[in-house]
């Protein structure tokens, strides 16, 4: 099969390469997907798991992409749930070749059905984003209606689900991000928008949801109320609330959440930005565009 591969850790983007490698395996409670569409995170390439698997063992020539959109074409020993020729969607795991491929081997408990009236490029774009908002709003912040968030990177990948979802359940939201991002974080259902040095006109706020780290993630500590969360996806939080809590985490699996996202995708409730549709062949150049273009690039692998 074709897939994008890295092998040396120092050569970072420049390294990807569009090369075949053996079809994937599909061990226990596995299933294979034939690739539709498939997100990228730009930093993964400084992840250790994209060098190491679990054990620490050099695991290259590996393949980046962590969000898949496709069609199941073979199961594993033990897996229930998913039948061959199911449309399904979900995040790969982090330490195993990922989705610039053909073909990827994913554990079934990742994947969740994906209707037939959503493209797959759309579904690519969903279960990173989508289960990092929800989990970071809801598990960890326990957001709730009435209370006033704030959401930084409002009109990227995450920030903009966190605000989408903040809105609907009742929170107010506050978003940041740069000028030009200001009508679309508002038209996503924020009811304020700052830019980041402007950041402590936020005033107080029950939940601070942090992507960005560093400065504005010390900054942000100020700002929430007692009782309160700062909660961030960036780095471990080195400056805490003095009466509330503060955390980092990182995302998890979840099939019973993906259904329901997708569901809201369905219902209009929910909108995923996507910009560019690239093919496998450009992947590599999809890492490090040359200006910026909003909304999430997708890799197309496959038509339907």
């Amino acid at each position: 099969m074709r897939a994008i591969t890295v092998r040396d850790r120092e050569a970072g983007i420049t390294g990807l390469t569009l090369e075949d490698l053996p079809h994937p395996h599909a061990a226990e409670n596995d299933v294979i997907v034939r690739v539709h569409a498939a997100g990228f995170t730009r930093g993964e390439l400084e992840w250790p798991a994209t060098w190491t698997d679990r054990a620490g063992r050099d695991r290259t020539p590996s393949v980046p992409g962590h969000e898949v959109s496709g069609v199941v074409t073979e199961l594993g020993y033990g897996t229930t749930g998913l039948t061959v020729g199911q449309r399904v969607f979900g995040p790969t795991d982090w330490a195993r070749n990922g989705s610039l491929a053909e073909y990827v081997a994913v554990e079934a408990r990742n994947l969740a059905p994906l209707p037939a009236d959503i493209d797959h490029t759309v579904a690519a774009a969903l279960p990173i984003s989508g289960l990092t908002a929800w989990q970071g709003l809801f598990d960890h912040a326990r957001l709730a209606t009435g209370q006033t968030v704030l959401v930084h990177g409002a009109a990227g990948a995450v920030g903009s689900i966190a605000v989408q979802l903040a809105h609907e359940v009742g929170a107010r939201v506050v978003g940041t991000g740069r000028a030009a991002d200001r009508d679309a974080v508002l038209g996503l259902g924020a009811q304020a928008f700052l830019e980041v040095d402007r950041l402590e006109d936020a005033g107080q706020v029950d939940v601070v949801f942090d992507v960005i780290g560093g400065d504005i993630l010390d900054r942000s500590a100020a700002l929430v109320r007692p009782g309160g969360t700062l909660v961030t996806i960036a780095h471990p939080p080195t400056v805490r609330p003095d009466e509330g809590r503060a955390l980092f985490f990182v995302v998890e699996p979840d099939r019973a959440r993906l259904a329901d996202l997708v569901q809201r995708l369905r219902d209009g409730r929910l909108r995923v930005q996507v910009g560019a549709v690239r093919p496998l062949a450009e992947a590599a150049d999809a890492f490090a565009p040359k200006q910026r273009v909003p909304g999430r690039t997708i890799i197309r692998v496959a038509e339907d």
